[in-house]
């Protein structure tokens, strides 16, 4: 089983690159965040046409998420009970017994400001979530961008990050939390390049410089940890023409 998460930063723009990378890549199930569509524009043809099903929650302009899985998609869930939101931020489905959670963390602008306390809301909120969903299924695995560089082995430069927004230790505890709650980081389950990230601002020629941030992740509950075989980043279509900022992320499994 392979399973995978992207920030396309706009799937409008980025469809043809998408129907590419699922041709190559072949992923089971794979998480999508900044659709950046409403619902009537996704691109559901498209995509069944590739192989595969589809859920999304979408609005103009901003946020978005989706859920591309190879199997039917059920019991699916589009909010953070109890969470009143109107950001398409959250798209969870159960597939052939998996219980699959995008997310796309919101950014926070900067430390202290109110974007910043409504994502730490958010991921308080999350964390309780994620605490009732582990005892309805034994399979989990939450996806996405979480807008969190978990440690300063995750980061280019912690010096020049450090206490900002995507680094700070309020994200970064929060993170820790959901965790513990028995979660694994699964690109940490593996030995791993140093100065491998999943996002690189598109400015000052960041991406050539390799001047990232690894806040793309997939975290696996316990009966996935276990049959993780492998965990990294394809940075290869950050380097296509007109690319996402985000590179997608990739777990694969022996058997779970």
């Amino acid at each position: 089983m392979k399973l995978a998460s992207w920030n396309v930063n706009s799937l409008n723009v980025r469809l043809p690159q998408v129907l590419e990378w699922l041709e190559a890549a072949q992923p089971d199930v794979l998480g999508l965040q900044e659709t950046k569509l409403t619902d009537e524009k996704f691109p559901t043809a498209a995509l069944q046409e590739a192989g595969y099903e589809v859920a999304f929650s979408g609005q103009k302009t901003y946020n978005g998420v989706a859920v591309l899985a190879r199997a039917p998609l059920t019991d699916i869930a589009l909010d953070i009970p109890g969470f009143e939101d109107p950001q398409r931020r959250v798209l969870a489905a159960t597939i052939d017994g998996l219980r699959f959670i995008n997310l796309y963390v919101p950014n926070g602008k900067a430390v202290g400001s109110d974007k910043y306390d409504y994502k730490l809301a958010w991921l308080a909120h999350l964390h309780d979530w994620l605490r009732d969903e582990l005892t309805r299924h034994e399979r989990v695995a939450v996806v996405g961008d979480f807008n969190i560089a978990p440690a300063d082995a995750d980061v280019h430069d912690p010096a020049e990050w450090q206490e900002q927004i995507l680094c700070s230790t309020p994200e970064r505890e929060a993170l820790a939390a959901i965790l513990e709650l028995g979660f694994s980081d699964s690109f940490r389950c593996f030995d791993q390049p140093e100065a491998a990230f999943s996002w690189w601002d598109y400015r000052m020629n960041n991406f050539k410089r390799n001047r990232g941030l690894r806040i793309d992740l997939i975290l696996t509950s316990p009966a996935l940890t276990g049959a993780l075989a492998r965990s990294d980043v394809d940075a290869i279509p950050r380097a296509w023409e007109r690319p996402s900022d985000h590179a997608p992320v990739v777990a694969e499994f022996d058997a779970a």
